[in-house]
């Protein structure tokens, strides 16, 4: 097998149905249909022909999501089956062997999976943290060269939370337009930033932009499984054509609940319950990290739904995770998946009561181990 294991995924998939609380959950608590969907609607809903519908997404659905973007139509957008769906298109759709690759890191590294297995170069260029996470520039313009095809972001960034400045998002667009490359950016936690203000799209900014979205992250709808691509008309041709060969469409029902979730009143309502969650939880937590002194390190989040942490232990990270996991039932996520060990990642999208009840046993644990 030439793909590597996509260890975050795999790790997640492996463990986060095993425990008692999973702390790994990158999103928020999903909805229920009857949370979520009206008694009209769900009539409307058992009322579905359960046909395929048109491929690349309904049109109804696509005008709603090319709403969201600057400049873009139906014609702009694609509809896959989630984000990740939506990745492995892209990637397929611009890059080919030997194309030199430019990648934000720490990042969902999906993308960099895939792009290995093309044969494609890999470089990163790293967001610092000791400068709030904000990305090094200098050393990305030093990075790239000619031979680069794709710049690959991720923003809100998965995992730092950090959200890019328009004057940043500017920069990187112009020194990718110096090399004709293309700008990639995942930006599935759009609408989960904490100030309660949707961060701008590199849509728009740049000629030779594509970027991904979906249901899944700040809509508390994973279930789903939907998400799209949105880019210029010719390449959303091409990633149509790829799609084709992959899941073929996303579910009926996913196109006629998508639909409904952006409706810009109801858009509203869904993101409004996040961010509200978002807040509310990042404060807590923050107090039970705040009272161990040092032992912990982390920078707020701008945006999306987790929080990372940096940890004072002589213990590495998928240690640690493996110990919680065993010993109490809790699941964190090793920064270890990410490349950076002494770190966990943590979901603060979850209700308040799981949260706190997971910390709780993570307490005990460390006063058990470490006497803390």
């Amino acid at each position: 097998m030439n793909i590597p294991i996509f260890e975050l995924e795999r790790v997640q998939s492996l463990f986060e149905n095993t425990v008692d609380y999973n702390l790994t959950e990158s999103g928020f608590h999903p909805y229920t249909l009857k949370e979520f969907l009206t008694k009209e609607e769900i009539e409307a809903l058992t009322n579905t022909v359960l046909g395929y519908g048109q491929t690349n997404g309904s049109i109804p659905l696509r005008k709603r999501i090319s709403a969201l973007y600057n400049g873009a139509d139906e014609d702009s957008v694609l509809v896959t089956n989630g984000s990740s769906e939506a990745n492995f298109v892209a990637c397929h759709t611009l890059l080919e062997k030997g194309d030199e690759v430019v990648m934000m890191v720490p990042n969902y590294m999906q993308i960099w999976g895939i792009a290995e297995e093309m044969g494609c170069t890999l470089k990163s260029f790293p967001l610092i943290s000791e400068n709030n996470w904000r990305p090094d520039l200098d050393d990305l313009r030093s990075k790239v060269t000619a031979k680069t095809k794709m710049i690959a972001l991720c923003n809100p960034n998965n995992p730092t939370g950090y959200t890019l400045s328009n004057e940043e998002m500017q920069e990187i667009a112009d020194i990718a337009k110096s090399v004709d490359a293309w700008v990639y950016c995942d930006e599935v936690y759009r609408g989960a930033e904490l100030n309660g203000k949707t961060i701008e799209s590199f849509v728009g900014m740049y000629e030779k932009v594509m970027v991904n979205g979906g249901l899944s992250k700040a809509y508390a709808l994973p279930g789903l499984r939907l998400g799209w691509l949105v880019g210029p008309k010719e390449l959303i041709e091409d990633t149509w054509a790829y799609h084709d060969y992959t899941s073929i469409t996303a579910g009926i029902m996913s196109h006629y609940i998508g639909e409904i979730a952006l409706r810009p009143e109801r858009r509203e309502q869904i993101l409004e319950r996040n961010r509200t969650m978002l807040n509310e939880n990042l404060k807590v937590v923050r107090g039970w990290l705040d009272g161990y002194g040092d032992l912990f390190e982390y920078v707020p989040p701008k945006g999306g739904g987790m929080l990372f942490i940096k940890y004072n232990l002589d213990i590495i990270s998928s240690d640690l995770a493996e110990w919680l996991r065993i010993e109490k039932s809790v699941f964190i996520l090793a920064g270890d998946v990410y490349g950076m060990d002494k770190h966990f990642r943590i979901g603060i999208g979850e209700r308040k009561e799981y949260i706190l009840n997971g910390l709780e046993r993570i307490k005990d644990a460390l006063k058990e181990r470490f006497n803390l």
